[in-house]
């Protein structure tokens, strides 16, 4: 059996501090809630936010994209339907 190293007083009473320090540590990473929702609120004011031209400058640039992908799938879609339709009728 091995034997039981005493590591003094000094060193137990450290340890045994270090585990109660330890042991609170975990206490405050507890999520609630309550903090969890202040956490939401503290980044949010961190957050960098467009200024209104930047705001309607990024919107037009996105409306303006989905808007011509729109088109070029709708005339893709037509000819594709077209040249269905024309390989269907090629034998009747």
């Amino acid at each position: 059996m091995a034997k039981k190293v005493s590591l003094g007083k000094d060193r137990e009473a450290e340890l045994k501090e270090q585990k109660k320090k330890a042991k609170l540590a975990n206490r405050k990473k507890r999520r609630t809630p309550v903090r969890f929702f202040k956490d939401i609120i503290s980044e949010l004011k961190r957050v960098t936010w467009p200024t209104g031209e930047e705001l309607l400058n990024a919107s037009l640039v996105v409306t303006a994209f989905i808007a011509v992908f729109s088109i070029v799938v709708g005339l893709f879609d037509f000819g594709f339907g077209a040249l269905v339709d024309f390989l269907l009728n090629l034998g009747a």
